[in-house]
Formats: structure tokens, C-alpha cells, sequence
């Protein structure tokens, strides 16, 4: 909601992508159910629709480039060994540089192959920062509060950090507007932008819709699904965004959408979560 109304608000197009870059884990026919909702909720999308699992080619592109760079290097560390790492302020395992300068030993050999090494990116000890529409100024240490962090996986797919600045470049992204949850992943891509040569979007992030044990609703949450009739659950959204009073007078989804879209207010979003603290002045 807070994406497509800042989008018609400020007489902006308003693109959907499938963010299924992570193939094993796509269910068959998902996507569809999210384009049908999405339709039967009012949603009206400009463009065609983008899909990641078909824009390999355009990310190993992008690997290459940062290659060429010295910026990507193959890590053979396994999630066992990361997990002993501490863990920095923003709830990440830190990756200490293991295999920064070369790997210490080659991947773990799978069937009598050896298992292909994952791919980092070099961060700087430099802070990232950026001004939130909603949250305010932000700043980070990547080499303090993520380190070194991966763009390919072992398994060859492309890690959503580098996905994601690709796509926003290729699309001419002018505005984000997404979940607060992602507002510590923002200075990684920033940085990757950097690196690439790419433009830096506007960002705006909005509060994160919990259950009362404080867990992101979702299906592995055990949310209940959208309701069948679109107008309630659209009312209780707009509620939820700190957005004014809707009139008694939206008795069904084009009028809710016309009324909402006009009077629409970034400003009324309540900052819920807490910003990232400062590690440095920028």
C-alpha cells in the first residue's frame, strides 16, 4: 500500500517484480497468486511484469564488472563456521576476512567434485549513509556491522543484495518504498551501486506488521491469508501507515483508491522501529 500510494500520489508509474532469484525456494504458481491478489485488491501495475530468475545473464554481468574491480573474491567458509562469529549490532555474523586473500582450502568436495566457492564482495571501512523518508538520517560500518558479504552463493545463485541494485538500475528505480526490516540491508546496496557506476534511489521504509509474539506476519508465521473482501483489510493498512481517517463514504475498492491515493501523507507513517545508531557523522 505505501509503495503504490506514494507512487500515484507524486504521479509516479508503479512496477511489480518477482523477486524469485532464490529458484529452489519458488513455489510453482506463487507468482500468480501474488499477480491476482494484487489485482483483486486494486493494485494496477505499469510495465510488464519482471521476473529475477530470468535475469541471470544481467547479474553475472554485474559480477564481472566488480571482478575486474578486485572487489569479488571466492570464500570456501561454510554457514557452521560463520555462525561462531560475533554478531554486530544490527544481528549479523560478522565475516572476519577469512578468505579475503586468497582461500585457505578449496571447497568441500561433493560426490568426488569439488563443491564450487561462494563469491564476496570487499566492503570499505568507510561509513555508508543516507537520509530515510521516514526514519532520518541512517549510517553504517559495513566492515564493522556485516563484513565482507557474499553476492553469489555456492549453489551459483545471485544473492538479493546484488539482485536488487541490478534490477533497481535497469528499471530507472527513482523511489523505494519497502519493509523496515530491510533498512540494514540499504548501506549494501548503496555500496554496490557505488561500485557499479549506478544511481542511489530515494528510500522510504514503513513499520513491519507483527503478531502479538512480535513475529513478522507471514505464512511461516502462521498469517491468516488476505481476506476474500479487499475493503476492510485496505482500511486496516491505511490505518497501520498513521495515514487520516478514511470517509465512511468508500463503499468498495475504486473509491477507496481514488479517495486514498489524493490525500496520501509520508509524513504520518510512524517510525516504530528503531533507526540504526550511528557509528560515525556523515
Amino acid at each position: 500500500m505505501a509503495s503504490y500510494a506514494d507512487a500515484r500520489h507524486n504521479s509516479g508509474a508503479w512496477l511489480v517484480r518477482i523477486e524469485d532469484v532464490d529458484v529452489p525456494r519458488a513455489r510453482p504458481r506463487a507468482a500468480d497468486a501474488i499477480l491476482h491478489a494484487l489485482e483483486r485488491y486494486g493494485f494496477e501495475w505499469d510495465g510488464p511484469v519482471w521476473r529475477q530468475s530470468s535475469r541471470s545473464d544481467a547479474y553475472e554481468a554485474a559480477l564481472a564488472r566488480l571482478a575486474a574491480r578486485g572487489l569479488a573474491y571466492p570464500c570456501a567458509c561454510t554457514r557452521r563456521t560463520l555462525a561462531a562469529q560475533r554478531t554486530s549490532r544490527i544481528g549479523e555474523h560478522v565475516y572476519p576476512g577469512t578468505c579475503r586473500n586468497g582461500m585457505s582450502e578449496p571447497p568441500p568436495a561433493t560426490a568426488g567434485a569439488a563443491k564450487p566457492a561462494a563469491i564476496r564482495v570487499r566492503v570499505p571501512s568507510s561509513p555508508i549513509g543516507f537520509t530515510d523518508r521516514v526514519y532520518g538520517a541512517q549510517c553504517q560500518r559495513l566492515d564493522e556491522d556485516v563484513g565482507d558479504f557474499v553476492v553469489r552463493r555456492s549453489d551459483g545463485l545471485f544473492a538479493y543484495q546484488l539482485a536488487v541494485v541490478v534490477d533497481d538500475a535497469a528499471q530507472r528505480i527513482t523511489d523505494v518504498v519497502r519493509g523496515a526490516d530491510l533498512l540494514a540491508s540499504t548501506p549494501r546496496q548503496i555500496f554496490l551501486q557505488h561500485a557499479l557506476g549506478l544511481a542511489t534511489p530515494r528510500y522510504l521504509h514503513v513499520p513491519v506488521a507483527v503478531d502479538a509474539r512480535g513475529a513478522k506476519l507471514s505464512k511461516q508465521s502462521g498469517a491468516s491469508p488476505l481476506p476474500a473482501s479487499p475493503l476492510p483489510a485496505l482500511l486496516a493498512a491505511w490505518r497501520f501507515l498513521g495515514q487520516c481517517a478514511p470517509p465512511d463514504s468508500a463503499r468498495n475498492v475504486p473509491e477507496f483508491w481514488s479517495w486514498a491515493i489524493a490525500r496520501w501523507d509520508c509524513a504520518r507513517i510512524p517510525a516504530t522501529v528503531n533507526r540504526l545508531a550511528p557509528t560515525a557523522t556523515v
